[in-house]
Order: C-alpha cells, then sequence, then structure tokens
C-alpha cells in the first residue's frame, strides 16, 4: 500500500510517499519553503500572502501524492498553524481545495514523531536525544529505542528567532550574543546524559550537504553523516560574517529562502552540543513526515 504524508511547517511544507506493504520503501519526497509563520510573532495571523502560497503547495503536493498511487494521505499542521488566530480559515479553504482533514498536532505528537523516525531509520545504540529545529519551534526528545523518556518543545524556531534577533545583514555580534544567551537559558533545562546527539531540520541538512559537497541535494546521502562541533562553529562563523546575498552566491546548498534564517538553526545547533559536551552530532533527513510513514508501517506489523 502507498501512503502519503505533508507536514505543513511554520517555515517549509513536505511531502514524503512510501510503500508501506513490506517495512517502508520511500519512494517520492519533496519539499518547498512558503514561511508560513512569517510576521506571526507580532501579529498573531497567517498572512495572506502565505496562506495563498501555501494553500498551492499543498494542493500540488496532493496530486502529486495521488498520481504516485497514494491510497492514504496523511497531513498535520505544526507550530504556526497552533498559535494562529486565522488557522481555522486555512484549515477550511485546505479542505474545500483538496478534501483534506488537516490535523494540527500538539508540540508532543511532533517531537514522538520526529523521535519515531530516528529510531526506526538510524537506529542508534544506547540513550540519544534528539533535536528537532523547526520554523516555529523546537523539540529535545530523549529515549532507548523506540521508548521515549523525555520530551519538550519550546515555541521558537527559525523564523521567530530570526525576527527577534536579526535585524543586521549580516548579523552584529551583540545580536549573536543575545541569540545564544537566549537559547543558552532554555536549553540548560533540557540538558541531561545521552550516548548520541541527533540533529534534525532544514539548517542542519543543508550545512551537512555543504560539509560533504552534496549538491543537489539528495537526503539518502546526506542520512546518517556525522559533523563535528568544529566544523559546525567553522559554518556559523562563515555564514554568520556573510551577507544573505553572498551566502546565497557562494553555496547553492542554501536554498534563497532559507539564507536569511539559517543562523539561528546554526546557533541552535552550536549550544546545544555544547551544553549537552557533544563534540559530533548525527544528522537525519527523516523527520515528522516520515514518522507519520513510520506510524503507519508499525500499524500494518511491518
Amino acid at each position: 500500500m502507498k501512503v502519503a504524508s505533508i507536514d505543513v511547517g511554520s517555515y517549509s511544507i513536505r511531502l514524503s510517499v512510501a510503500e508501506v506493504n513490506a517495512g517502508l520503501e520511500l519512494i517520492h519526497e519533496e519539499g518547498r519553503i512558503t514561511a508560513l509563520a512569517t510576521d506571526l510573532k507580532d501579529s498573531g495571523l497567517l498572512r495572506q500572502d502565505r496562506i495563498e502560497e501555501s494553500l498551492e503547495v499543498i494542493r500540488e503536493f496532493f496530486q502529486k501524492a495521488k498520481e504516485l498511487g497514494a491510497e492514504r494521505i496523511k497531513i498535520v499542521g505544526t507550530e504556526a498553524l497552533r498559535r494562529a488566530k486565522n488557522s481555522r480559515e486555512f484549515l477550511e479553504r485546505l479542505k474545500a481545495l483538496t478534501g483534506l482533514e488537516l490535523r494540527v498536532i500538539t508540540p508532543e505528537e511532533e517531537g514522538r514523531y520526529a523521535f519515531l523516525s530516528v529510531a526506526y531509520s538510524l537506529r542508534p545504540s544506547g540513550r540519544f536525544c534528539i533535536i528537532d529545529q523547526g520554523g516555529g519551534s523546537t523539540e529535545f526528545v530523549c529515549g532507548r529505542g523506540f521508548q521515549i523518556e523525555s520530551i519538550r518543545s519550546f515555541p521558537f524556531g527559525i523564523v521567530n528567532l530570526t525576527e527577534e534577533f536579526i535585524h543586521n545583514d549580516p548579523p552584529k555580534n551583540y545580536e549573536l550574543e543575545s541569540l545564544k544567551n537566549f537559547l543558552d537559558e532554555h536549553i540548560r533545562e533540557v540538558v541531561q546524559p545521552c550516548d548520541e546527539l541527533v540533529g534534525l531540520g532544514g539548517t542542519i541538512t543543508t550545512i551537512t550537504a555543504i560539509e560533504y559537497g552534496i549538491y543537489p541535494y539528495r537526503g539518502k546521502d546526506i542520512h546518517g553523516k556525522e559533523l563535528s562541533l568544529d566544523r559546525l562553529m567553522f559554518w556559523l562563523e562563515t555564514l554568520s560574517s556573510m551577507k544573505e546575498r553572498d551566502r546565497i552566491a557562494n553555496f547553492p546548498h542554501i536554498e534563497p529562502k532559507r539564507a536569511k534564517v539559517i543562523i539561528p538553526g546554526l546557533v541552535i545547533f552550536y549550544r546545544s552540543m555544547v551544553l549537552f559536551g557533544k563534540n559530533r552530532i548525527r544528522v537525519s533527513d527523516w523527520g515528522l513526515k516520515e514518522g507519520l510513514l513510520v506510524e503507519e508501517t508499525l500499524r500494518c506489523g511491518n
């Protein structure tokens, strides 16, 4: 049976289609940045232009999933749709456009699906903690095997952190220091012993693509790679010293819409590695949308 999953995130919308009859075999993956949470922190509302673009992307993904033979399409929304006062409008228009019932999941569910995707695909040994950095929230989930032992979601991600802390291009040192201090205060609350850290999200997969020279982007070549703290700091220093346009010009791996917001994402992983006391982090290309498919696979008994 073919099953599709669509993750409507605060910064990007992503599609996966998989065959789940004999284990889980991904047959198609695609993503598009729509920055749905733009200005949400200040206004409390999804911008109409962001709604229109996001709905169009979902419609295209819905059609693609159908063309590929998906018998079920699971679609979920995260922080932007949890917080926006006009999210009901978005859900109703989406249903009218596609017939899909989007489920707005809790932060804990978001973390659980991300953890499930890592546990299934990377099979970390011992106790591991995942850091799932998104556009509007960041989850820290720790456990062993498929068993979650702790989960914490913070209502910050690359969109709202950029809007709050980064006002110059390139960022000023005091902006980066303020961001670091803010993140340290929160990350310290979740630091605990673990054997391995695993990073998820577009920031760390993009940096991994740059580090390993993977272009065009290929998720299967990213999945399971490692980054050292030294190299992560090197890329943070390199990119934060550049203007946004120069990041795009020098590194085609960075999607133009990601160039502005990539710095806060890097700081999240940098400070997490330092505070958890880890010199290396494993990178997962799998995340929430794959977790939805893993759940379906396990339900089928595969």
